[in-house]
């Protein structure tokens, strides 16, 4: 018969252990949640869109616009203004997160303000857009090209292919790194024997979501490029203005559009931010009448202004290379979307500037022959009357401090239905009717310029 074992010390010590064991276990599980769940960091997280809704306000009056100003301006709730408006009776498209609908739907009927839904679910229109195809390897095909959104990486590899097999009016420029150390890339294309000639400059995607900005930028250099030799009024047009085309303002954004958060806006700099909130928008960067309305000093804002002008290396890059070519600089093009709109300056104040008239002229002519191709209309004016007050912008800045008198931002496709999410197979058509319009403005000018 064996006797029964006792020793309290030891069961003492066991138990001691096993709850030393327990808590290190279940803090190990606490940091492998917060690593991968809430508490990871914002630039490792996938952002996902199931549950979030984009609605379409209509303010009737002064009151429901001031009310949506001061939210745009003012915003706690994580709301994401796609457009919004300066005068009563057009449209307001604003997401919103699933856990905030409650409070947006008091506010909307505390405000007596008629809306509809625009996008039902956002993440099904990013699947839609094709935004989630598995990036494969680059074809030199142009259509194949185009057939989808490509990365940035893609996208300069396709530069190079340009310049490589045109290599006499064609040649790539880095003016720049970007915050996060990409080449700010910029293909020059120029034919001919004129020397000093007018410059046509062509930025897009500065705002990092608006890829349809992107692929158009690219699509109008290849057709520059392409059609050099076989089309007579190509050929002309590049033999007559030297072309820079920056496909990809904001590379950083972009890429962590594709990978990280479809709907990025702005840059990715550090901002330190308590809530680490990153990025400015570089939109509202620009030195001429900085923040004096329609920007934000809330680093969170997907229109924070930044610390200060020209805090960010992309746009004092943009900026520094505009100004050393500014007495040559004759048409200056800020490509974005949506909103199926040619605007002029200004954006800081509803008044106009003294070259209105002529603006509008020049910027009819590229509209009408926009239209001409798929029947698309643009309206034409100012981006403070309509669309909204939006100091620091680019185009401000090329015509009141570069000079340039012909500086327009042109908003593509399209006027709500899929908003930042069209789809591949509108790429093409939108490049196509923007070519056209780029082209016929480019030609009036030459006359101008060359008559004068």
């Amino acid at each position: 018969m064996l006797r029964s074992f006792s020793c309290p010390d030891c069961l003492k010590g066991l138990r001691s252990q096993a709850t030393m064991i327990c808590r290190s276990v279940f803090l190990l599980l606490v940091l492998n949640l917060l690593y991968n769940g809430c508490g990871k960091p914002e630039s490792d997280r996938k952002k996902h869109f199931s549950g979030y809704k984009v609605l379409r306000l209509f303010p009737s009056n002064s009151q429901q616009l001031e009310a949506l100003h001061d939210l745009v301006e003012n915003n706690d709730l994580e709301l994401d203004f796609w457009m919004h408006t300066s005068t009563v009776n057009q449209s307001v498209d604003v997401m919103i997160p699933p856990k905030y609908n409650q409070e947006m739907e008091q506010f909307i009927a505390d405000n007596y303000i008629p809306r509809t839904v625009f996008l039902d679910d956002v993440e099904k229109a990013i699947q839609d857009e094709g935004g989630s195809l598995v990036y494969d390897d680059l074809s030199r095909e142009p259509k194949d090209f185009f057939a989808k959104y490509q990365r940035l990486k893609e996208i300069y590899d396709y530069m190079e292919s340009l310049v490589s097999e045109h290599p006499n009016i064609a040649s790539n420029i880095s003016i720049g790194k970007s915050y996060e150390g990409r080449d700010l890339m910029v293909i020059k294309i120029s034919g001919g024997t004129l020397k000093d000639k007018p410059i046509v400059w062509i930025d897009s995607g500065i705002h990092a979501r608006e890829w349809i900005s992107v692929t158009t930028a690219v699509y109008i250099a290849t057709q520059l490029v392409e059609k050099y030799n076989s089309e007579k009024d190509v050929k002309v047009l590049v033999d007559s203005y030297e072309w820079y085309i920056m496909p990809c303002a904001n590379p950083d954004g972009y890429e962590y559009s594709h990978t990280k958060n479809r709907l990025w806006r702005k840059t990715r700099s550090h901002t330190n931010s308590r809530r680490g909130c990153r990025g400015v928008d570089p939109n509202r960067n620009w030195s001429f009448k900085w923040n004096k309305g329609g920007a934000s000093k809330r680093k969170c804002s997907d229109i924070y202004a930044g610390p200060k002008a020209f805090s960010e290396l992309e746009t004092k890059a943009l900026s520094d290379f505009l100004l050393s070519k500014s007495n040559r600089v004759k048409l200056y093009l800020a490509v974005h979307s949506y909103a199926q709109m040619w605007l002029t300056p200004w954006g800081w104040t509803s008044q106009l500037p003294a070259d209105y008239e002529d603006q509008y002229k020049l910027a009819s002519i590229g509209v009408k022959a926009l239209k001409s191709i798929h029947g698309t209309y643009f309206e034409i004016g100012p981006s403070t009357n309509l669309l909204y007050l939006a100091s620091g912008g680019a185009d401000d800045w090329a015509y009141g401090v570069a000079g340039v008198k012909y500086s327009y931002t042109v908003e593509l496709r399209d006027t709500g239905k899929y908003g930042f999410f069209i789809p591949t197979k509108q790429i093409i058509p939108t490049g196509e009717e923007t070519f056209v319009a780029v082209k016929a403005i480019a030609v009036a000018l030459k006359s101008e310029l060359y008559n004068n």
